[in-house]
């Protein structure tokens, strides 16, 4: 790991990081409870509904889970489903699940995350039927590979690694199979930004070396050099959450620059606010139906400090670029 902070202190470091994992899913547990969207499975990582979560933070997360959606399914269609996903950082995230269900599934869907939450999320597999069914319909023989920190089937893979120690999670990655020839989607969610400059850099300059026709679709924090951004930054520092890379969360020319200076032929950014309002008005209209909105600013203004940038390189000539909103 390239951080100089003492040992301790990136431990520490690392553990707030990884509880961002757990707001992340209780959040989309309470929303998808009042109907935001669908998500049949989110309940089998996250038990209890939980409190109550203000509407501008409901409304954030549809945004930001189907701005996601509408981008991976893009690519999917663009492939064909001849491709690979790659979810940096997942979480407990659904996602194969829903692909599953909706039969739009990529060749193989990796994730990786820390092994502690890598050893959480297989447990939940595996005690739960709902889950490992899909995972036992779609593989070819009797048994699945599973180590504490690995679990591998012919359609989805989950690794255990930290995303700042490259060459391990190259070696993970080919003894798992991937396929640096197919197209192959990488996905990340507020993960970037907890990783220096630097590393961030070298993570997304090695997926641009390494697949030749890829796209990369990072949600993350944006516009952070005004007082609402200062206001978040100390917010997740009370809880010893660091933005280590919030250098590259200043804009969303920022954003884009750092995909552009690795060699990604192509980059595009948008706020969450514009995003929100490219999405289906119909069904915008039904989610704003759900709860009262007050503070309508609020929520502007937090969708305004959160963007999606994605990224291209598209060697196959598949057409990539058109990919958008």
């Amino acid at each position: 790991m390239a951080s100089k902070q003492p040992f301790a202190d990136s431990d520490i470091a690392d553990e707030a990081v990884r509880a961002t994992c757990d707001d992340a899913s209780i959040c989309k547990r309470f929303a998808t409870s009042k109907g935001y969207w669908t998500d049949l499975y989110v309940q089998y990582f996250v038990r209890q509904v939980g409190e109550r979560k203000a509407p501008e933070i409901n409304r954030g997360y549809y945004g930001r889970v189907k701005g996601m959606n509408l981008l991976i399914d893009a690519f999917l269609k663009k492939t064909q489903c001849d491709c690979q996903v790659v979810n940096l950082g997942a979480g407990l995230d659904t996602t194969f699940w829903r692909l599953k269900d909706e039969n739009i599934m990529p060749k193989k869907f990796f994730e990786v995350d820390f092994p502690m939450i890598v050893a959480r999320k297989i447990h939940n597999i595996k005690t739960k039927p709902p889950l490992s069914k899909p995972l036992i319909e779609t593989h070819s023989t009797d048994a699945l590979l599973l180590d504490g920190h690995s679990l591998d089937s012919d359609r989805y893979c989950i690794i255990g690694a930290d995303l700042r120690d490259l060459p391990t999670l190259e070696e993970k990655l080919k003894k798992f199979q991937i396929n640096p020839e197919l197209p192959t989607l990488f996905l990340s969610e507020c993960v970037l930004v907890y990783m220096t400059p630097e590393q961030s850099s070298k993570l997304v300059h090695w997926v641009a070396d390494a697949f030749p026709t890829a796209m990369f679709i990072n949600y993350e924090q944006v516009n952070m050099n005004d007082r609402f951004g200062e206001i978040m930054i100390e917010n997740l520092q009370r809880r010893q959450c660091n933005l280590a890379g919030v250098d590259l969360c200043q804009s969303l020319d920022s954003q884009k620059e750092r995909f552009l200076s690795a060699g990604w032929e192509s980059a595009n950014a948008l706020d969450m606010m514009t995003v929100y309002n490219m999405l289906p008005q119909e069904d915008v209209a039904r989610i704003e139906c759900l709860e009262f909105l007050d503070e309508k600013e609020l929520l502007q203004q937090l969708l305004q400090h959160y963007c999606i940038c994605w990224a291209v390189k598209d060697k196959l000539n598949l057409g990539l670029s058109q990919i958008g909103f």
